[in-house]
């Protein structure tokens, strides 16, 4: 059953988030397959109450959110920051037509968090899974800078690599029976909670991307329409398209470790799409993705409390539903 926020109904037991979020060591003391989730604790208590003739009428509701909203605060705060600076930074990776580079450095960064977990079961080597993922983010995007053998597109390294590290996170997670939560949440996204050290590394991390993306926004523009005449005018394309790469894959790694591979995925590349149709000028472009990825992860988590959703998931969906929009706004705009 996926992950979905927990119910204030059945709030879960403040002593196991450490079991459930915390270090590898921790976690491996007890298997979580014997734990019911926080949505199956809630639907465990509906079960109980029907039996003793206690009718649940009611869903969660805003209300009850907003009591909880110490709970609650960080993974939407996580949420937001990465939507904001992902967002903001996947204007640059989408005029790049590097879509899918991104879904493959976050496969990298979960194949990291789950090689941390193995560590510390198997060789009893605590590592933390964060800077894992960032090792493993960085070095996929090392990888995808550099030039393929000719003959060989790009597009077959970025393939290649998505395919090779997706299959690898799942042979390793299948190996770490007392961490299989830790390891579908991050293949899947589920950011039903989030820690504090990871709140912090989402908002230093982020904050480092946008202060690269605004301080190098012309030469990065100017380097993705035309590389060659930006060669010429003597614009070191390499180092500004290494600086972005290596800054994205760090908020890409940070970021999967907090929300999962899946809601970061959608917060680099779907914002995108639907600012750059909207807008005709790419500052305008970059502050709606910006806003649009803010939205999505924010409003997202909040529709997933409510309608009982998989967290990744609903943010997915927000930000696909809020970029179809931009899409449908922009032909009417035109046809008018």
């Amino acid at each position: 059953m996926p992950n979905r926020p927990p119910l204030q109904n059945a709030p879960p037991d403040l002593g196991d988030f450490d079991d459930i979020l915390g270090a590898p060591s921790a976690s491996a003391a007890r298997p979580h397959a014997l734990e019911p989730s926080p949505s199956e604790s809630a639907s465990l208590l509906v079960h109980e109450r029907a039996e003793v003739g206690v009718v649940e009428t009611q869903g969660p509701s805003l209300t009850e959110f907003v009591q909880a909203w110490d709970l609650y605060r960080d993974p939407v705060l996580a949420g937001v920051l990465a939507g904001v600076a992902l967002g903001l930074a996947g204007v640059f990776v989408v005029l790049r037509r590097a879509i899918f580079v991104t879904a493959a450095i976050s496969q990298a960064a979960g194949l990291g968090v789950a090689c941390a977990f193995l560590l510390a079961i198997v060789v009893d080597l605590e590592i933390p899974p964060v800077l894992l993922a960032f090792a493993f983010a960085g070095l996929g995007a090392f990888i995808l800078a550099l030039r393929p053998p000719r003959r060989l597109p790009r597009e077959a390294v970025v393939g290649f690599m998505y395919v090779a590290t997706s299959a690898l996170a799942i042979v390793v997670g299948d190996r770490i029976s007392q961490e299989a939560h830790d390891i579908a949440a991050i293949l899947f996204g589920s950011a039903v909670l989030v820690r504090p050290l990871d709140l912090l590394l989402v908002a230093t991390v982020g904050g480092i991307l946008l202060a690269v993306v605004v301080a190098l926004s012309r030469g990065l523009t100017f380097a993705g329409f035309d590389p060659d005449a930006a060669v010429v005018q003597g614009l070191p394309v390499r180092s500004l398209e290494t600086v972005l790469w290596v800054s994205v894959a760090a908020e890409v790694a940070v970021a999967t470790r907090a929300l999962g591979a899946l809601p970061v995925f959608a917060f680099t590349i779907l914002p995108a799409l639907g600012a750059l149709r909207l807008c005709r000028r790419l500052h305008h472009a970059l502050w709606l993705a910006a806003l649009i990825g803010a939205v999505s992860g924010g409003v997202g988590y909040v529709l997933a409390f409510l309608l009982e959703l998989p967290v990744g998931a609903s943010q997915t969906v927000m930000a696909a539903l809020i970029a179809v929009t931009c899409w449908g706004a922009a032909r009417l705009v035109l046809r008018g």
